[in-house]
């Protein structure tokens, strides 16, 4: 029997943060190249340090996208808002180092005469849903994630011109019975551009927008609550702290309330099955969940590099199932193809759909018209129930 009451806590970051500036930048150029070719692999990462962002890795696609890098990156940035001593979007230097992909990787990958495509590296990848929030996800990382955003949006639409880019949200919820109940400590550290502002100047700035974004008696007299516990945070961004595409993998996914593979996602086309299976693991976990077959539910997929089929299909509803996971490892095998190309066609994801992923998780998402967060729909439910 798992437990039922404990405390569990998850962060989120901003796309201010150097990380995430970083995932920006990877998956706007990955955007780039799939409005150019559908077909392009990209495999990219970036690097951010005061007046400098580097961008490397191997891709397949058009020179022109290429040749536009430079351009990408400082739009990236303007947009995020950096115009500060150390790093503005203007006068930043960069620096481009993509390359062909490998012939190597290319010929295991890609489809031939006896073969389907295969996935583009060995691996693990993990999908979770549970019934927690209206979208299925663990609470703390919903919510973390929430707080970051609306600060986002009231300081890019000028209604709180003090806030900067760089921030970071820590919560911690009680569970009782196993449902999430009360917020026990509310941890935000966010840049501001007034030297002058205390924590306490800044804790009247963002509190409302948080208790905005929490449920309804989530925050009590006895939250405890720690905003910039350091006291000042004026130099943000990748001035203060060197930033790298991949290093928030946690934040991405489900706040440390599932597992993770430990592959990355952000610049990485949908070939990579550590973006595209992982997009599949939460598309399949979440529709056994929304399908009433579990409460919860842990689905695990394992690749080879060049190899098409899953090694393995694993399914864990933690003593919450409704039907035995044998039962429901075979029904998702025979509702979707989980070849990589048969993921790719399924979730439509040969399109430039990830910048928007690259801040505030990956999931959790509402589905968009444009086909974004597709992985994000519950329309296999009933496909689902029948197969078992």
């Amino acid at each position: 029997m798992s437990r039922q009451n404990y405390l569990f806590t998850s962060e989120s970051v901003s796309e201010g943060h150097p990380d995430k500036v970083c995932d920006r930048v990877s998956d706007s150029i990955l955007d780039a190249f799939l409005r150019a070719d559908p077909y392009s692999r990209v495999a990219c990462e970036t690097f951010a340090t005061t007046d400098r962002v580097v961008v490397g890795g191997e891709v397949r696609g058009p020179q022109s996208v290429i040749d536009s890098v430079e351009q990408i990156v400082r739009d990236c940035v303007q947009d995020i808002g950096y115009e500060q001593d150390g790093f503005h979007w203007k006068t930043m230097n960069v620096h481009n180092y993509l390359h062909e992909q490998s012939a190597d990787i290319a010929q295991g990958v890609d489809a031939a005469a006896n073969k389907d495509e295969g996935a583009g590296d060995q691996g693990i990848m993990f999908g979770y849903a549970v019934r927690e929030t209206p979208e299925l996800m663990p609470a703390p990382i919903h919510y973390s994630h929430a707080i970051l955003k609306r600060l986002a949006e009231v300081r890019k639409n000028g209604t709180e011109p003090t806030l900067g880019p760089d921030a970071k949200s820590q919560l911690s919820l009680r569970y009782e019975d196993g449902k999430p109940v009360e917020a026990t400590s509310i941890v935000l550290s966010t840049q501001h551009l007034d030297e002058k502002m205390s924590s306490d100047d800044v804790r009247a700035v963002v509190e409302p927008y948080i208790r905005e974004v929490m449920p309804q008696g989530w925050i009590t007299a006895a939250t405890e609550w720690h905003v910039n516990p350091t006291g000042k945070f004026v130099i943000g961004g990748p001035d203060g702290d060197a930033g790298l595409t991949g290093r928030k993998i946690i934040v991405d996914t489900y706040g440390g309330a599932a597992p993770h593979g430990g592959g990355a996602f952000s610049g990485k086309d949908p070939t990579k099955v550590d973006r595209s299976a992982a997009y599949a693991a939460r598309y399949l976990a979440k529709n056994v969940v929304a399908a009433g077959m579990a409460e919860r539910c842990t689905l695990q997929l394992a690749y080879a590099i060049g190899v098409a089929k899953p090694l393995s299909i694993y399914v864990d509803t933690h003593g919450t199932g409704q039907v035995s996971e044998t039962e429901i490892e075979r029904a998702v095998a025979e509702v979707m193809d989980l070849t990589p190309r048969g993921i790719r066609e399924h979730l439509g994801l040969n399109k430039p759909i990830y910048q928007r992923t690259s801040a505030y998780g990956h999931f959790g998402r509402a589905v968009e018209a444009d086909g974004g967060f597709s992985w994000e729909a519950t329309d296999l439910a009933d496909a689902l129930k029948a197969a078992v």
